[in-house]
């Protein structure tokens, strides 16, 4: 074998080796854990639920809409 093949074929194999190791089977959230992400206390403010409407209007009036990852509709009613 020349050198130039020897390389291809050890670039092939890490590359394979590089896109097993990406992959996995199962979640690495269990839907159990999940409820611990969302808790309230993670958030910074001192009332998330408030603050998230008040996000929501702030985009509904801004027109700023997707900028943040918000949803929803464009009155600021929902």
């Amino acid at each position: 074998m020349t050198q130039k093949t020897l390389i291809r074929r050890l670039m092939i194999l890490l590359s394979f080796s590089i896109l097993a190791g990406c992959s996995s089977i199962e979640p690495w959230v269990k839907p159990y854990e999940r409820q611990n992400l969302a808790d309230p206390i993670t958030f910074f403010g001192r009332d998330p639920v408030a603050d998230n409407y008040m996000h929501h209007v702030h985009q509904a009036r801004e027109s700023a809409r997707g900028a943040e990852g918000g949803s929803g509709g464009g009155c600021g009613c929902n």
